[in-house]
C-alpha cells in the first residue's frame, strides 16, 4: 500500500493550461462553425449569425478559462 503512495505524481500544471487553451478552441470554433451553417443555410447577404455567435463564444470561452483558473481544490 505505502508503494502505491509513493508513486503518485504531483498534479500537472501544464496540462491543465494546455486543457484550458484547447477548450477555448473547441468552444470557439464550435460557436463559428454554427454561425457559418446557420448563415449559410439562411442565404443570409451579411454573416449576423457567424459574427454574433463568434464573439458569444469568445465570452463564454473566457468565462469558463476563468472559471477553471478560480477554482479552489
Amino acid at each position: 500500500m505505502n508503494k502505491v503512495r509513493k508513486m503518485k505524481k504531483p498534479p500537472n500544471h501544464y496540462l491543465k493550461y494546455a486543457t484550458m487553451g484547447t477548450q477555448m478552441l473547441v468552444t470557439i470554433g464550435l460557436g463559428v462553425f454554427t454561425g457559418v451553417k446557420l448563415d449559410r443555410w439562411l442565404e443570409l447577404k451579411f454573416p449576423v449569425f457567424t459574427v454574433v455567435l463568434g464573439l458569444l463564444s469568445v465570452v463564454v470561452a473566457i468565462y469558463l478559462s476563468v472559471r477553471d483558473l478560480l477554482k479552489k481544490k
